[in-house]
């Protein structure tokens, strides 16, 4: 038996008993933890004295184990410390963010075993983090996980914005609803057959956004997901208490762990106004600082793509419509039919060359640009791609060159169909590859079922190969925008290079179908929590079928919604997705897209309210040029927006990119207005969003 110690010496920390209570730093937030009569762990959490988490319970159920960590525990020491400091990120929201918090660790050893678990808590003002440390010990080396036992108890049946639990892809609209009803809509919120068969029909994933009825907003997710299974939530409809539930392996395993090592962060972010929520850096704060050492290589990216034509069935990733080549032996392209729809050839790839250039872009990306895509497509499931070897039609040398004349980087294209052992195995090759002819920076995509194990997208061990791709990518200087991997918990702290990361229902699914028109104010309380996402906006042609005849899809925004994206998904890699052809009959809105910027010194979250509208002014780094985004729901609204964000005694023109009277996302979405007016510090100005619309105001200082 451990000697049971205290350390008690700051006022934000009160002992009593056999339980602890810690403060923010404000005091608004007040947590508590404290053991029961059976020796379990629990926690509960109160914001301006209105309860955020009930009375919940802590541990982990392990595999093979007489004794779980669960219970028959006591306190052996506790130790209470308080952190301030401020850093600087390579890229973000702001220059500059301030880590301020007070922590308490609590070492439970359990009576029976004579283990000892470490659970660490640290609270902001805008929240809450906590995970569990398995120092190292004899009595504790190495176990597997069977589920860990997280409970989040909540205080009332919530409104949630909600998706279904998928081990595999987060790529759904969201379902607004109480706690309670979630089992009720499950049915009609999936639309992955896997979801069904692999979770519970009360299954949620993080980040989910909740709102009480006396208007709190809370917030539950994760940070720093590293060499562990990703965390969903299984939810007790009847007692209104969320319970983790982790990402099984392909046996069914939750985490394979070997101490000392600890758990990700499970974050609760809590305020009276949604601004804070997004407005809060718990996520980035909970990650390790930047282990690169020379960041100068990372640079955000504003970028176009041989991409949109493809998802929308114009043209084709594949160079031919035979049979799959590599099934037929056939290793000499010369000897298949061309498709003539394949669009990564030389002579389109130049005109987004030329366009990109023309009007100040940074990169292009080019897919299907790689032998096997028809393979792929055929589909041997087990096909594999070699991320080296060019169409006959794409010509690397030549493209590169070009590009380099017309100042433009390459992004290079890496679609691992799902094969992560052999991305892993040509990864120095086509990194170097890479390299060699000028990319700097890689969308890497993980479609389909993971071969050859049949692992899940969320699982550690696919956990660890993201990561193991970002810090291979690191020793090449090479940035990663990653679609298909886990969800980021902000992992981008430490590793700046995972510049991009899809994890959500993006753009694409408007040439699928389409997205709710809401959807874009929900993610910003969702998604982003956790780091940025290359949503690509920027589309302006809505009818999909102007396209291509045989795609009735719609998108389900404005054009002024489109360009306040730049704003309100904040991203250091932003792509402007449509065609050349589409941005030439819309110039005038497109200057907006050549003109924001995609890295700042500071953020103002103007206006908010999950799933009905996002109002961000963001000043850009090194500029005193200011960016304003307003993205809209479902109903038309007005908001008078104040200009006392811009610097005192400054004058500023503002050019106001806006829905026109009769824009409607639906009917009339390319419909919108532009004007400018005198602005300064003073200024008022009221403007109104239609249903699915916004608008976005570009602020230059006059000289």
């Amino acid at each position: 038996m451990k000697l049971f110690t205290v350390i008690l010496t700051i006022a934000f920390s009160i002992f009593i008993g056999n339980s602890q209570e810690l403060k923010s730093p404000n005091g608004n937030l007040k947590m508590q933890f404290s053991l029961t009569e059976n020796g379990e762990p629990t926690y509960q959490l109160t914001y301006k004295n209105q309860a955020v988490i009930k009375s919940s319970r802590l541990g982990l159920e392990l595999k093979n184990d007489e004794k779980s960590l669960l219970d028959d525990f006591t306190i052996s020491n506790t130790e209470t410390t308080t952190f301030d400091d401020t850093w600087q990120p390579v890229w973000g929201e702001e220059k500059e963010i301030r880590n301020h918090y007070n922590e308490l660790a609590v070492i439970l050893t359990q009576n029976e075993t004579d283990r000892d678990v470490l659970i660490r808590f640290r609270l902001f003002n805008d929240g809450l983090g906590f995970r569990y440390e398995f120092p190292q010990q004899e009595e504790l080396v190495y176990f597997v996980i069977k589920e860990e036992r997280t409970e989040f108890a909540m205080a009332g049946d919530h409104t949630a914005l909600w998706i279904p639990g998928d081990y595999d892809s987060q790529e759904y609209d969201y379902t607004e609803s109480k706690l309670s009803e979630i089992r009720g809509l499950f049915d009609t919120a999936v639309t992955h057959n896997a979801s069904q068969e692999q979770f519970s029909k009360t299954g949620v994933q993080t980040a989910l956004m909740m709102k009480t009825d006396e208007g709190l907003y809370i917030n539950l997710h994760e940070a720093a997901l590293i060499d562990y299974s990703c965390m969903h939530l299984n939810l007790d409809d009847e007692n209104l208490v969320f319970q983790s539930h982790l990402t099984p392996d392909a046996v069914g395993d939750k985490g394979y762990m070997q101490a000392p090592c600890n758990s990700p962060w499970r974050t609760v972010l809590v305020s009276d106004d949604a601004r804070d929520i997004l407005a809060s850096r718990i996520t980035l704060n909970l990650n390790e600082p930047c282990k690169i050492e020379d960041t100068s290589w990372i640079k955000p990216v504003k970028y176009m793509g041989v991409w949109w034509e493809m998802i929308t069935g114009k043209s084709s990733w594949a160079y031919t419509d035979e049979l799959p080549a590599v099934q037929l032996g056939v290793t000499d392209y010369s000897k298949v039919k061309p498709n003539g729809k394949h669009a990564a050839n030389n002579e389109k790839v130049k005109r987004y060359i030329d366009f990109a250039s023309e009007h100040g872009f940074d990169g292009l990306l080019v897919e299907g640009w790689n032998e096997g895509w028809e393979d792929w497509f055929g589909k041997s499931k087990d096909y594999v791609f070699d991320f080296v070897t060019p169409y006959p039609d794409f010509d690397v040398e030549e493209i590169h060159n070009y590009a380099k004349s017309k100042g433009i980087k390459m992004i290079m294209h890496h679609e691992t169909s799902g094969s992560v052992r052999n991305y892993e195995r040509h990864l120095d090759t086509a990194y170097q590859f890479m390299k060699d002819n000028g990319y700097d920076a890689v969308k890497s995509g993980y479609v389909g079922d993971i071969i050859p194990r049949g692992d899940h997208h969320y699982s550690q061990f696919i956990v660890n190969h993201y990561q193991y791709a970002i810090e291979k990518a690191a020793d090449y200087e090479v940035m990663v925008n990653a679609h298909e991997a886990v969800r980021p918990t902000g992992i981008c702290r430490t590793y700046p290079n995972l510049i991009g990361n899809e994890s959500a229902r993006g753009t694409e699914f408007q040439a699928f179908g389409g997205s709710k028109p809401n959807h874009v104010t929900i993610l910003p309380f969702t998604r982003l929590i956790g780091g940025p996402m290359d949503y690509t906006p920027g589309i302006f042609e809505m009818d999909i079928s102007k396209l291509n005849p045989d795609n009735n899809s719609h998108v389900n925004s404005t054009i002024a919604n489109q360009l306040a994206l730049y704003v309100t998904m904040y991203s250091p890699l932003q792509m402007a997705a449509d065609l050349p052809e589409n941005y030439e009959r819309f110039m005038d809105a497109f200057q907006f897209i050549k003109d924001v910027a995609i890295d700042w010194d500071k953020s103002h979250y103007l206006e908010a309210e999950p799933g009905q509208y996002i109002t961000i002014a963001r000043k850009e780094k090194g500029a005193n040029n200011w960016y304003v985004g307003n993205v809209n729901g479902n109903n038309a609204r007005t908001s008078t927006l104040n200009f006392d964000f811009l610097d005192k005694g400054k004058k500023y023109e503002a050019t106001i990119y806006a829905d026109a009277k009769n824009a409607h996302y639906k009917t009339n979405p390319q419909a919108y207005t532009i004007k400018t007016k005198k602005v300064t510090s003073k200024s008022k100005l009221s403007l109104t969003s239609v249903p699915g619309g916004g608008y976005a105001i570009s602020i230059k200082e006059i000289k």
